[in-house]
């Protein structure tokens, strides 16, 4: 019996040390390392030792996000956070000022903003995202895609009773007073006109203003979880990703496209001026990186990758069945759309 459990002993024994190289030869630590970790910028990037980050992301996003990028690299992130809007004035100021303040901003807006403020730079991980999300000028890049809809309070009103177009919007009489906007909703404005037409379009959005009798908000992510809250019954335009990701989060809110759904992007760019420039390149690459874009769908972002799924699955061909309208504007016409959205919405 001794020499029976002598032979198992020596027998688990053996069995141990066997294991042993195979731990040892696939530790952590030796990893292959993420593709956007571009080995030309790594060692410049490293050396700046930090990086700025504007963004109009929420924190409870944008702060884990660059958690990965500091844990892929060692840099040091520092991220503020601002609304479009704010960050635009912000931008500007500190570009005539020739400050050197931020190394990469993310936000709406970038394709908005004056070219001499962007530095021309196309990351090796462009090459993986949708051709529209790609500036022809090289210096911004989508790092999600920002489809408009309406959305709703399925607790408030129920699937039956949405109407299949903007003229039957404007038919919701039991609405009035219960359905929100977006105070800079142009693009929205800008493709209900490109698609209904001038004369038809305009009078279109004036009888859905005269009916319904929108509440102009101020932030989109706001109002998204004010619908979700049944504040309001209806948000007559929304970005999807947030009225999703509200509804990942539990609330009793969903979408529904009508034809025009309004297309732009979460976008990426690198400061001309920026402080840390290497680092500055390594961030926008590791922006249009699958690991990126995976982390944000988990959100409800959009991705701009074909090898990223949506979430939930299924929606970006849902929204597609529609006729999609990519309106992407300069300075101006942003501020010719936006006097004609407050003539029509806030002047009434």
């Amino acid at each position: 019996m001794r020499g029976s459990r002598n032979c198992i002993y020596l027998w688990l024994l053996a069995l141990s040390l066997s294991l042993v190289p195979v731990l040892i030869t696939a530790p952590v630590g030796a990893q292959a390392p993420p593709s956007w970790l571009d080995p030309a910028l790594l060692p410049a990037a490293k050396a700046e030792g930090s990086l700025i980050v504007y963004s109009s992301t929420n924190e409870q996003e944008g702060l884990p996000l660059f958690k990965l990028f500091t844990e892929a690299t060692g840099i040091a992130v520092e991220y503020v956070r601002a609304s479009d809007a704010v960050l635009m004035s912000r931008m500007g100021i500190e570009f005539r000022a020739g400050q050197r303040s931020y190394d990469i901003v993310q936000t709406a807006t970038i394709n908005k903003m004056p070219p001499q403020m962007l530095a021309q730079y196309e990351p090796p991980e462009t090459a993986n995202i949708s051709s529209q999300a790609r500036d022809p000028g090289k210096r911004w890049w989508g790092v999600y895609a920002n489809y408009n809809s309406p959305a709703y309070n399925t607790e408030r009103v129920k699937a039956s009773e949405l109407p299949r177009s903007y003229q039957e919007f404007a038919q919701r009489k039991e609405w009035a007073g219960k359905v929100a906007i977006d105070g800079t909703d142009n693009e929205w404005l800008k493709a209900m006109i490109e698609h209904f037409g001038e004369g038809e379009g305009t009078e279109l959005v004036k009888r859905i203003v005269a009916i319904l009798r929108p509440v102009v908000t101020d932030g989109h992510l706001a109002m998204a979880r004010a619908t979700g809250a049944g504040e309001y019954w209806v948000s007559l335009n929304n970005y999807v990703n947030l009225s999703m990701n509200v509804k990942l989060a539990g609330a009793p809110i969903d979408v529904w496209p009508l034809d025009p759904v309004t297309l732009f992007f979460g976008q990426v760019g690198v400061n001309a001026r920026a402080p840390h420039p290497s680092a500055a390149r390594l961030a926008a690459n590791f922006m249009l990186s699958r690991e990126c874009q995976q982390f944000l769908a988990k959100y409800g972002r959009l991705p701009t990758r074909q090898d990223v799924q949506s979430n939930p699955p299924g929606i970006i061909a849902m929204l597609t069945q529609k006729q999609v309208i990519t309106v992407l504007m300069s300075p101006d016409e942003e501020r010719k759309w936006q006097r004609l959205f407050d003539q029509l919405f806030k002047g009434r």
